[in-house]
């Protein structure tokens, strides 16, 4: 036995004609591409339906497995308390799934549950299904929380999900829910950004194509100005699919609210060891880092040495001797700034010079930002080819009394309050006033909102 079949489904509560009291028909052609392929999953008789859903536990670096026997859920919240279901957890495939994830040092297991009962992520899936002929009873259901961990390692996991299927000689059918872009509508609940289609229509086109190597390499920062939902989800079902022949088949498309909702069918045969794509992603990634190697200045090679070597030796890197005399005869504070898939993985620094050299306070900061960043755990020797550095170099601080003379692109700011202080870099995505960068430098220094506080302004060369 194995996976039958894979789907990508939405999970608007309007969809529901209880919820939407007649809001459901302006996307009817979602409706319509449900219960198609709910039909299809019924005919198709499955011991076992996994579900990943957002909705679900979820943790930064932990995939939740729902356990115990049963579990049910309504829709009150949305106004539905009559959509009331209750369905069978398939009880050995969540604990051998847990056993076999950890076997493979992925983290995922049935620790941490808060919430027993079902999200609508999962329950909107298991309404289509019932209203299609589906008998609850007859089948079991495994729900699965996504994580924040990166993209090879949902996509390793969906690869245990798979030989568990086979260990346990499961009928299984796998529902990835999960919306899209929350941000395609100037008057939609999120507004709207470019980003929004552009992520929609990459997902569909890749989903629609079977392309999982573009579907894993998203780029991550139009990934999280879109507001996605699902992509982890998708991720997860792409390593379920692993060397596996898949035809998909695009049933639907709509933003008509402002969200993106997309139905996807993935009809699954037999081997084809071509669709590796845990081995092409790995190349993908080497080949970006060889690329960025070979354009890396002075200053971020030097971070890259001292990280590296501190992190595979637990030691300092050694001064070279080859440095360009204007790090080693001039001094300044510097910032070291790491970044994994996208995501901010350690950022240390000095506003005001600490050693002898520009130099070497790129070697101690390196070291700290890969160390001794209290968001994040130490920097691994596996995730040494996704970090990608840069290196500000700060000009000397300069007070400033008027907010007319800050430029969040610009300037950094550093705030003081009674010996407390904060520091915030320029330019940063995100944040476009000197406000808001006043205020997450009071956060950062543990500073009130509501106090005054002085303030300074500073330039920096940036290095990547």
């Amino acid at each position: 036995m194995s996976i039958q079949a894979a789907v990508v489904v939405p999970h608007p509560p309007i969809i529901l004609p209880e919820v939407g009291r007649g809001e459901e028909e302006k996307i009817s052609a979602t409706s319509s591409a449900y219960m198609e392929i709910s039909r299809r999953i019924v005919e198709l008789a499955p011991d076992t339906i996994i579900i990943t859903s957002p909705h679900s536990m979820m943790y930064a670096d932990y995939f939740h497995i729902s356990p115990g026997e049963t579990a049910e859920g309504n829709m009150s919240r949305f106004r539905a308390p009559e959509v009331d279901l209750t369905i069978n957890y398939d009880a050995e495939f969540a604990d051998r799934l847990g056993e076999n994830a950890m076997a493979e040092n992925i983290p995922a297991g049935k620790m941490g549950e808060r919430e027993k009962t079902l999200d609508h992520g999962t329950l909107i899936p298991i309404y289509f299904l019932e209203k299609a002929g589906l008998d609850l009873s007859a089948v079991k259901f495994v729900r699965i929380g996504l994580s924040g961990l990166s993209n090879d390692v949902h996509y390793k996991f969906g690869q245990t999900i798979s030989r568990t299927v086979d260990e346990l000689s499961r009928r299984v059918v796998f529902i990835a829910s999960g919306d899209l872009s929350h941000k395609l509508k100037a008057d939609g609940p999120y507004g709207y950004v470019e980003e929004g289609p552009k992520f929609d229509a990459e997902v569909m086109d890749n989903l629609g194509g079977a392309d999982f190597l573009r579907l894993l390499t998203m780029d991550n920062a139009m990934c999280n100005r879109a507001a996605e939902c699902g992509l982890r989800s998708f991720w997860i079902m792409a390593g379920a699919l692993d060397k596996k022949s898949v035809a998909a088949e695009k049933l639907s498309y709509e933003g008509t609210f402002g969200v993106g909702y997309g139905v996807v069918w993935f009809e699954v045969g037999g081997e084809d060891t071509g669709r590796n794509f845990d081995v092409q992603l790995k190349n993908f990634k080497l080949e970006k880092s060889a690329e960025r190697k070979s354009h890396e200045d002075a200053y971020v090679k030097l971070a890259r040495l001292s990280l590296e070597t501190f992190v595979k030796t637990h030691k300092p890197a050694e001064m070279p001797k080859d440095l360009p005399a204007e790090m080693t005869d001039n001094r300044a504070g510097t910032f070291v700034s790491l970044h994994k898939d996208g995501e901010l993985r350690g950022c240390i620094g000095t506003f005001l010079p600490t050693t002898d050299s520009i130099a070497q306070e790129i070697l101690q900061n390196a070291i700290s930002a890969c160390s001794r960043d209290p968001r994040f755990s130490p920097v691994e020797v596996s995730e040494l080819d996704d970090i990608e550095y840069s290196v500000d170099v700060l000009a000397e601080p300069e007070r400033v009394f008027d907010i007319k003379d800050l430029d969040a692109k610009k300037y950094g700011v550093i705030v003081e309050n009674n010996g407390r202080r904060g520091l915030l870099l320029p330019d940063l995505e995100g944040i476009n006033t000197p406000l808001e960068q006043i205020a997450i430098a009071k956060r950062k220094a543990s500073i009130p909102a509501n106090e005054k506080v002085h303030v300074w302004r500073f330039e920096v060369i940036r290095h990547h």
